[in-house]
């Protein structure tokens, strides 16, 4: 072999080497182990000090340091698959190598102190939910901490004009109230300091304290409630509202700005991809690709795709089956695997094998008609309302208790019918979930309310634990009548569409919590107990401290709303954010420590209140609109048009029908005997593989691409769209 012909071939091996990598790399199975190393990371707060369950700092450190080796590993796997400048030029590289080496610092620093006998804190435990965002796979999570900070240079005008007015109110209280020696409910000085009066005008905006906090001098004079209205109209709700709008703004224009830059990247991509699988075409000298190029990478790209599926689209793209398509076709293969099509197969009803001449006689037909009609759906959600009056009604009523065998029977007998009539496969498939949940819980009821006879009739009966889950059981099932109203449907299907997204912001929370949490355990730990209810300790009624003594925190019985250790940290900053009460529970760690520890309280309540929640809700707002107001796509049509061709689709009333009685096929229709296809398809209405694809969705009408290169350019249609497949040329 030349020496050319061995460089080829060693060129040729080097890149089946990396491009293995790169498939392990985005593996399902390393991307999971790296998500379990990750939480067992976070984990390690509940054994270390101050701890859940403790264990020696020794066994913490050494799993710590197994999670930061596998950290290590999947960057330095991450670093072979891209190139070297693009990884030394990405932030969330360094920021992973930076935690690591810090960590690995602070293990050293903190073992030798705690050898020497020293006091030693881990500091680096609020680095770790960084880890998160920083992987590769975190970029939803990175989205929404980009989102926040594109955001804040506007907020931050807002919120300098709010303390602006803050401040000067406070003034005003001070000059109006602070001279007249009133006193709050508990003796203290009201509005002597100018101090405590921002603070609680600020928690006054938050209407945790209202209307306390004006009654010493709304007692005084009737005149001051004027003061404070003012207040509450301009700081409450002009500035909090703003700040919900500026947010919501900037949150959209930035985001907006992204997707556009990920979709414009994404076709960019597809472009090149064209380039490497192009041939020409020999009768037009165009250049196609191929469909067996076409499919190789179908294959590659979504490996479980079923073979029907794969062949639905590609007739999508090529309408005319000249074997080929262009790059305007080719570009939107990525959009199209993006909708989520339902792959059918037709089966019979087994009971037309096992008694053909009974499951199609007359009153078998009749009995498949009347399941089928929509009369028979109401007379079920009627029969749950009746249900749902008798759930309320005296339990211990005989007449009562035995109605609900009756109940039980009627709902065992819709899905004896149901199964009857629909084939069963069809009706457990992994599409219905609706029918899984009604199944489970009616025969789960049966089984409880059995148990709980048996129970009673023995004379065993002690306790009310069965009877307990019998009533959540019962309660459950009235669950089906917000699924037999068509408004209640569409808000829980648009809830359940944004569900993937949603979650993202409960990882923000996650991240934020953690960080807080962290850094309130090394503030605030020790100084606030709880000593549980049998315990007849005398320091019990202050919390274990005689700074809280005679205070509203202790009164109020919030010893257990403390920092010392990770869940009761958690359930104190859900307190927080919930904002009742929140300057009854930081005015306690203010009279254990110092007046300071309430910036603590007050740049939680900024950060994860005022601007995390309103992101949160500025997102669900824009993605209730475009649930309410997005047609299909382009594309969407285009598939749902090929399928109707083929004449493989699943009737549209199907997909009309209600969640509980929606089968994803028509199969074991009694009342015919006539063969169907063996595949059939619908389009899962909606839905969304990833939250990339829910976004585009949402700004799709927005975004007006300049798509590609100047030299990748593509015929686009007059809105800036891809128009719909004609897909012959380039």
């Amino acid at each position: 072999m030349t020496k050319c012909g061995l460089d080829l071939l060693l060129s040729l091996l080097e890149r089946l080497f990396f491009f293995r990598l790169y498939l392990l790399y985005n593996h399902w199975l390393p991307q999971v182990l790296l998500y379990i190393f990750i939480i067992l990371d976070l984990s390690l707060a509940l054994f270390e000090e101050p701890a859940v369950i403790p264990l020696p700092s020794w066994a913490t450190m050494l799993v710590e340091l197994l999670c930061l080796l596998v950290f290590t590993l999947r960057l330095v796997h991450y670093a072979r698959v891209i190139p070297q400048d693009k990884f030394w030029k990405d932030p969330k590289n360094i920021c992973i190598i930076a935690i690591v080496a810090l960590t690995l610092i602070d293990m050293i620093i903190y073992g030798a102190l705690k050898a020497s006998s020293y006091q030693a804190i881990r500091w680096t435990r609020v680095l770790r939910p960084l880890l998160l965002v920083n992987v590769t796979e975190g970029r939803q999570l990175r989205r929404a901490f980009r989102s926040i900070r594109n955001a804040l240079p506007q907020i931050i005008y807002v919120f300098l004009l709010f303390l602006f007015s803050l401040l000067i109110f406070s003034l005003m209280a001070l000059k109006l109230v602070g001279k007249r020696d009133l006193k709050t409910t508990g003796g203290a000085p009201y509005f002597s300091s100018y101090v405590d009066i921002i603070f609680d005008l600020y928690v006054l905006v938050t209407t945790a304290n209202s209307p306390d906090v004006m009654m010493p001098a709304y007692n005084a004079s009737s005149w001051f409630a004027l003061f404070f209205i003012i207040y509450i109209l301009i700081n409450t709700y002009i500035f909090m509202s703003v700040f919900l709008a500026v947010v919501y703004n900037n949150y959209k224009k930035y985001l907006k700005e992204e997707i556009r830059q990920l979709v414009r990247a994404k076709r960019h991509k597809m472009v090149r991809a064209f380039a490497v699988l192009q041939e020409r075409r020999k009768d037009t000298e165009e250049q196609v690709v191929s469909q067996a190029n076409w499919n190789q990478l179908v294959r590659l790209v979504q490996p479980d795709i079923r073979n029907a599926h794969r062949e639905l689209l590609w007739s999508v793209l090529d309408p005319q089956n000249q074997g080929c398509i262009g790059k305007v076709a080719f570009v939107q293969l990525a959009d199209l695997l993006n909708i989520e099509v339902i792959t059918l197969k037709s089966r019979p009803h087994p009971l037309r094998f096992i008694f053909p001449t009974l499951y199609l006689s007359v009153p078998s037909r009749l009995i498949c008609r009347l399941v089928r009609h929509r009369t028979f759906v109401m007379v079920y959600d009627l029969i749950i309302l009746v249900n749902a009056i008798f759930i309320g009604l005296d339990e211990d009523n005989p007449l009562i208790a035995d109605s609900e065998w009756m109940f039980l029977s009627l709902y065992l007998l819709e899905i004896l019918l149901k199964l009857y009539v629909f084939e069963p496969r069809a009706f457990f498939s992994r599409h219905n979930l609706w029918n899984w949940f009604d199944t489970i819980i009616v025969f789960s009821a049966l089984i409880a309310t059995v148990v709980n006879s048996a129970v009673k009739s023995f004379g065993l009966y002690g306790s009310h634990q069965i009877l307990d889950i019998v009533l959540i059981l019962r309660v459950l099932r009235l669950v089906r009548v917000v699924d037999s109203v068509q408004r209640f449907r569409t808000i829980i299907n648009a809830m359940i569409r944004v569900g993937p997204a949603i979650l993202t912001f409960g990882q923000l929370i996650l991240v934020v919590y953690y960080i807080f949490a962290m850094v309130g355990m090394e503030l605030f730990k020790g100084k606030i107990k709880y000593f549980g209810e049998g315990s007849d300790d005398p320091t019990k009624l202050f919390c274990g401290n005689v700074l809280l003594n005679g205070t509203s925190f202790a009164q109020l019985n919030y010893c257990k709303n403390n920092f010392n250790d990770i869940l009761s940290s958690f359930i104190l900053l859900v307190e927080l954010t919930v904002v009742n009460q929140w300057h009854v529970l930081s005015s306690g760690f203010t009279f254990v420590t110092h007046v300071s520890a309430r910036i603590f309280f007050v740049v939680f309540h900024i950060i994860v209140v005022i601007i995390i929640i309103n992101i949160f809700v500025a997102f669900v707002l824009e993605a209730f609109f475009m649930e309410y107001s997005v047609e299909k796509s382009d594309l969407h049509t285009s598939v749902e048009r090929k399928i109707e061709e083929l004449q493989l689709s699943v009737a549209q009333e199907k997909l009309e029908d209600n969640l509980v009685n929606a089968m994803d096929s028509t199969e074991g229709n009694c009342d015919t005997a006539e063969d169907k296809p063996v595949l059939m398809f619908k389009i899962a209405s909606k839905r969304y593989r990833t939250v990339d694809t829910l976004l585009q969705r949402m700004f799709e009408a927005d975004l007006n691409l300049d798509d590609l290169a100047e030299n990748d350019r593509i015929e686009a249609d007059s809105s800036g769209n891809f128009a719909n497949p004609a897909f012959g040329s380039v």
